[in-house]
């Protein structure tokens, strides 16, 4: 064999020397950027024979719960060092001190405990700890001296009770949520240019003013989960902030004065607080907005908060976790996603221009848009004040009435209809108006959605120039009142028929709101019936009547409803009584006619005796005429003029003892046989 040349012998050690420095653990993978990944292999050490020119290295989700410093030695390039979701529950002592060049050190996810002086002794190029989701309980107050180049340090999740102070003059990035330490104060944190500070869940019910005062570059402040009732006043004046999380404190409403400085905000969390809406106008605060988050809240999804979608997509914010942010309220919106309901969906009226004989004025009417009643809402608006009725019509005075959709209500059995519970303020009365709508009817001195607001006077009279038809035509499915008394209302049922043909009945639902049994009392009526009236009522009481279509479930029927109050009962009616001195002028000719027709059938009742007696009577017995005590019982004697009680032969007819005016008298009487027990002939009626 030929020996090699020198120049052979040269690159024989060149090769031999690149295939050593170039090796692999077996249960690592590796690649050409000096990055090497033994993840996932339920590793109990740390791997052998790393190469020297590693910068990437990734251990993480293993097994591993001890390292050695020998581990490292050879490994003085290293940028990047994971070992995050291990077993590891201490950290020895300058174990990491050959990595002088190690930049960023996760150990998060571990078991460790405690932190001691020298844990991260010769880091001094470090600029990344992540310590989160460790049991650590205690930190020595010189654990993270000589770190003069970190920027960033997350130390949240563990159970740390005292946090020592931290003189880090470079740090820009410091997470300590979920912690058990104390409110911190300026002492705590000499860290002069921090940007982010995330101190949540630590119930803080107030924030130092002093310690946000010395943060003049902070740009992102979480305090969400803690118990801030308020917002802070140094926290209105950080007008610096582009990121703000307020998340799960109680602070209860949102007052535009606490965030009126807030004006460079880019990121705003608003989730959890218990928000039923935002007022009008809100995020006009925030000019710069681009994310905003308001997931977790019960929204109340009716008209007030209808800009809300609009105002989404015209000033192009992106609502974070949209799934998650959806209506609480009412039933018919419920679940559904805030931002992707429409204008209609809110159940808002709408203003239209109506012709008068006074003139123009402005009437409301309910959205047209119908399509399911899952995602729309009928309403009707308030009508305007020229156009209320006045205090002595059968309505009640009106300042502002608010319309409600029908599927408010709580699904219901049919038998018990009833209004939502306090969902009418200051003395509000809550009905059903002829469309199925709970409305809300306010005092003249009250006004607002659910009367809530204050008026500075009571409204005028409406004017006589102005037809009250005007209102009836907004509402073409009402029913009224014909005539009313102290116990009864008269139903002008003609407009609900002719709107529904098809309608096989009707359907009338009434109660007593006056008295202390409101139960609801049902009655069916044909269709053939235009005008009914109910009979029976309660004197001076107001009546909600209510019709809807028979046979069909209450809940998705279309209802029309009225409220009518009966008379009061004069002094004079109180007590029943007859006045027998000056009979009423229509009772004298019906007085006179029965008077006429009972003795007409007296006389003919006595003929017909006479005339039977005297076809009976034989030839030779002396005839005489019948005294009119016979038909009394009583009989003269002719021989000594003394009268004695007559036989019980005969039996008087009803008509002639029932001659008082309390009984109806036959027309024409039948006959009564005298001599015999056969029943009387049962007397014509006409």
């Amino acid at each position: 064999m030929r020996p090699l040349s020198p120049l052979s012998h040269l690159i024989l050690f060149h090769l031999l020397c690149g295939s050593l420095s170039s090796r692999c653990p077996q249960e690592c993978s590796c690649s050409t950027s000096g990055s090497i990944f033994c993840v996932q292999q339920n590793l109990s050490y740390m791997p052998h024979d790393l190469p020297s020119s590693t910068k990437y290295l990734y251990v993480f989700q293993n097994n591993i719960n001890t390292l050695q410093q020998q581990g490292f030695v050879e490994l003085g390039e290293l940028g990047m060092l994971d070992l995050s979701q291990n077993a590891l529950t201490e950290i020895p002592d300058g174990v990491f001190s050959p990595l002088s060049s190690l930049h960023n050190l996760d150990l998060s996810s571990n078991h460790i405990t405690h932190i001691s002086k020298d844990s991260f002794a010769g880091l001094v190029n470090l600029e990344r700890l992540y310590l989160y989701s460790n049991h650590i309980q205690s930190i020595h107050p010189a654990a993270f001296e000589g770190l003069e180049n970190l920027l960033e340090l997350k130390l949240q999740g563990n159970q740390i009770s005292v946090l020592p102070g931290l003189q880090l003059p470079r740090l820009l990035h410091l997470d300590l949520s979920y912690n058990s330490i104390p409110p911190i104060g300026p002492e705590d944190l000499q860290t002069p240019h921090l940007e982010s500070l995330k101190i949540a869940g630590l119930r803080l019910t107030s924030l130092d003013g002093e310690l946000l005062s010395s943060l003049v570059n902070l740009h992102v402040l979480d305090v969400s989960q803690n118990l801030l009732v308020e917002i802070q006043p140094t926290l209105k004046a950080m007008g610096g902030l582009r990121n703000l999380n307020l998340t799960g404190n109680p602070l209860g409403s949102l007052k535009q004065e606490d965030f009126q400085n807030l004006v460079n905000l880019l990121e705003l969390d608003l989730s959890n607080l218990n928000l039923q809406g935002f007022p009008e106008g809100f995020f006009n605060l925030f000019p710069k907005l681009e994310k905003l988050t308001a997931a977790e809240n019960p929204f109340n999804c009716l008209c007030p908060l209808a800009w809300f979608p609009v105002w989404l997509k015209d000033a192009h914010v992106e609502l974070l976790r949209m799934e998650e942010t959806r209506c609480h309220f009412p039933p018919i919106n419920s679940g559904e996603v805030l931002a992707k309901l429409e204008h209609k969906d809110f159940g808002c009226p709408t203003t239209t221009i109506e012709l008068t004989r006074a003139g123009t004025s402005s009437t409301t009417s309910k959205p047209t848009n119908s399509t399911t009643p899952s995602s729309t809402m009928h309403a009707i608006p308030p009508a305007p004040p020229s156009e209320m009725p006045s205090a002595d019509t059968d309505s009640f005075p009106l300042s502002q009435t608010t319309a409600f959709p029908r599927e408010i209500i709580e699904d219901s059995e049919e038998e018990d209809i009833m209004c939502p519970s306090n969902i009418c303020l200051n003395g509000g009365t809550c009905i059903f108006d002829s469309n199925g709508v709970v409305v809300c009817l306010c005092l003249p001195s009250m006004s607002g959605l659910y009367c809530e607001t204050q008026n500075p006077g009571f409204l005028s009279p409406p004017s006589p120039r102005v037809s009250v038809e005007t209102i009836a035509t907004v509402q073409p499915n009402t029913i009224s009142s014909l005539h009313i008394t102290s116990t009864s209302i008269s139903l002008d049922l003609h407009r609900y028929i002719h709107t529904r043909t098809h309608i096989r009945g009707i359907r009338l639902t009434y109660r007593n709101l006056s008295g202390p049994d409101q139960r609801p009392i049902h009655l069916n009526v044909p269709p053939t019936y235009p005008e009914y009236t109910l009979r029976g009522l309660q004197p001076n009481s107001t009546y909600s009547v209510c019709a809807s279509p028979l046979g069909e479930p209450v809940h998705v029927s279309v209802s029309a409803c009225m409220e009518a109050r009966t008379a009061g009962i004069p002094p004079s009616s109180q007590e029943p009584s007859v006045d027998r001195t000056e009979p009423s002028s229509s009772l004298i000719p019906i007085m006179t006619a029965v008077a006429v027709v009972m003795v007409v059938a007296i006389i003919a009742t006595v003929v017909v005796i006479r005339r039977r007696r005297r076809s009976k009577a034989p030839v030779d017995m002396d005839l005489h005429e019948t005294s009119p005590l016979e038909l009394e019982g009583m009989k003269t004697s002719p021989e000594n003029g003394l009268t004695h009680t007559k036989q019980p032969d005969i039996t008087p007819c009803p008509s002639l003892v029932q001659n008082s005016l309390e009984y109806e008298a036959p027309l024409i009487q039948g006959q009564c046989p005298a001599n015999n027990n056969v029943a009387c002939v049962k007397p014509l009626y006409v």
